[in-house]
């Protein structure tokens, strides 16, 4: 039988993990899938979504266009609220006015937790569910979104998007790739999973092309990969990642070399990442930098680049980045830096992939570990996932 071709978790793992818990009754395994279809079947009640569903219409005027507003930026005390000024870390509820971000979350959320479900159990509801999901978003040619983040992250009265609105996309978008790709394995039996046909791959497939030409080539899109900051780590993740995926291997393997010399930049001797520490949540951007650096080490590995055991010329590297979080993570140190929500668990995934990596420190704490109050998926999607997302304070 063949392994679901993703490009994040290692799909054998995946194969793996059904067989335990479907022929060995592994009570790990079957303690993660309650918490998982617990997920999953509350996604059945909502969705799909649309990014022609928001009621402002973008700078472009095409409904296509995604479109997002900067969440720490807030009016001033004028008659018309301009200039805008940022408050870091604090969300204003006007973003709102825009729903593709909101939407896109539940996108990204619902499609993978749906399809691992699926994947697990065998509910076609799932699959049917994920693939419509999944259609609604990026292949129907009436509700697709056009690939393209020209729009994202806009500040009014300043512009009409922002580079660094490819952060909206950051872990989450790759975990929708793996999504497609498991419903495109399908069954032992082989074929698409119920409600994911070849020609919705074949269309997915396509506007990720697409979407990858503007992350390599638009303005936009170099100006992002430049950033010295979490900015930079995922701009080069999903480049990665997406080449993974329609199968330009050279691109993941140049990302994978160029990556390197962001790392020595970025990365202090002792691990301390510095563009993250001045933040005011600094636990939260440096295991989120972390994880877009971890996923994007999963992804150059399957085209043969190792970025586990990489030190700079000062021994800068991701194993050294997450040593310098393990005594924090672990409780054995207490954090020495700003943040307005200190979360141990955000640090459990990235810790775990790197001993899988085989990196010892990573090893030694995974017995210590805080993990997720609502439940731990690693042992079925053994990847690093945001474990402490920041949620907008207003729902839709």
């Amino acid at each position: 039988m063949s392994h679901p071709q993703t490009v994040i978790v290692e799909g054998s793992r995946l194969t793996e993990a059904r067989k335990r818990l479907l022929e060995d009754h592994d009570p790990t395994l079957q303690a993660s899938l309650k918490v998982l279809t617990a997920e999953a079947d509350k996604w059945l009640q909502e969705g799909p979504w649309s990014v022609m569903a928001k009621k402002k219409a973008p700078p472009s005027g095409d409904m296509h266009d995604y479109t997002s507003q900067a969440p720490y930026w807030w009016p001033s005390d004028t008659p018309d609220g301009s200039p805008y000024v940022e408050r870091d870390g604090q969300k204003n509820p006007e973003v709102l006015n825009y729903t593709d971000r909101v939407y896109v979350e539940k996108v990204f959320l619902s499609s993978y937790t749906l399809a691992l479900a699926w994947f697990y159990t065998g509910n076609e509801a799932y699959s049917k569910h994920a693939g419509n999901i999944i259609r609604t978003w990026f292949v129907a040619p009436e509700t697709r979104m056009n690939p393209n983040l020209n729009h994202a992250q806009l500040i009014p009265f300043a512009n009409t998007g922002r580079h660094i609105g490819i952060i909206d996309f950051s872990q989450w978008y790759t975990s929708v790739i793996d999504a497609a790709a498991i419903l495109a394995t399908g069954t032992s039996a082989g074929g698409s999973a119920p409600g994911w046909s070849a020609e919705d791959m074949t269309g997915f497939h396509d506007w990720n092309k697409g979407f990858l030409d503007w992350l390599v080539d638009s303005p936009f899109g170099q100006a992002e990969r430049a950033q010295r900051n979490n900015h930079g780590s995922f701009a080069s993740m999903l480049i990665a990642s997406i080449a993974l995926f329609v199968g330009d291997e050279e691109r993941v393997r140049k990302e994978g070399h160029e990556i390197q010399s962001h790392l020595n930049e970025t990365i202090e001797p002792d691990g301390a990442l510095p563009g993250e520490l001045r933040r005011t949540r600094s636990w939260h951007y440096s295991t989120f930098n972390l994880l877009a650096l971890t996923r994007l080490a999963l992804v150059v590995h399957k085209a043969g680049v190792d970025l586990w055991t990489y030190k700079g010329p000062k021994g800068q590297g991701i194993a050294k980045a997450i040593e310098y979080v393990i005594p924090a993570a672990t409780g054995t140190a207490p954090w020495g830096y700003k943040e307005l929500q200190f979360q141990a668990f955000a640090a459990a995934d990235i810790i775990r992939a790197a001993a899988d990596a085989g990196h010892e420190p990573s090893k030694e704490a995974v017995a210590k570990l805080e993990f997720p109050p609502e439940g731990d998926l690693w042992p079925l999607r053994p990847a690093p996932e945001q474990l402490d997302p920041v949620k907008a304070n207003v729902k839709l």
